[in-house]
């Protein structure tokens, strides 16, 4: 069955080792026959929520203008999302963080999302021990919003721009696209 996927990052350093992580999986969606769009967060200008419960009262999710609110919308057309980060502080980078936190606009605003699975890619410099606050953080947002994980690839030992390319990840990636 062909899916909707988005696929979200949230490194700011564009063609670093997340990035190519998100292109390598959306390869392999695309040549599944699934519909990806890439949307990278990192890159956006988006400021945390501020919790003024106001989501979508003024015609739009976020009250407040950044660019959530062109996150936002294909979230709603996504069947699956992907958050694609390099570890930041043992979990995910503030910008793709501030677009999971904004996500609460959806829940004020009373709109059902029609995600109903998720994926976690992320790469960091350090041993696989550090990962541990990023999979507990996923997979309580995943159950939270009741969305079947679909799997997690933990790629350690890569920090420099360009350093996954000298790993097998890539191929992982490729295949966990493949398969979604």
């Amino acid at each position: 069955m062909k899916k909707s996927t988005l696929v979200l990052t949230g490194s700011p350093r564009v063609g670093g080792n997340s990035d190519l992580l998100a292109d390598a999986f959306i390869k392999g969606a695309t040549a599944a026959g699934h519909e990806v769009v890439k949307c990278e967060a990192g890159t956006k200008n988006l400021m945390g929520c501020k919790a003024c419960d106001t989501c979508y009262r003024k015609g739009k999710p976020c009250s407040f203008d950044d660019d959530f609110n062109s996150i936002a919308p294909l979230m709603e057309k996504a069947d699956v999302i992907v958050f694609v980060t390099p570890l930041y502080w043992f979990t995910f980078s503030a910008q793709l963080k501030a677009a999971i936190d904004k996500m609460y606009s959806f829940i004020i605003g009373g709109k059902k999302l029609k995600i109903a699975e998720s994926m976690l890619l992320v790469c960091g410099n350090d041993d696989e021990s550090v990962f541990d606050g990023i999979i507990n953080t996923y997979k309580r947002i995943a159950c939270y919003q009741k969305w079947t994980d679909r799997g997690q690839l933990i790629v350690p030992g890569v920090h420099n721009k360009g350093d996954i390319l000298s790993t097998e990840y890539l191929v992982v990636a490729e295949k966990m696209g493949h398969n979604i």
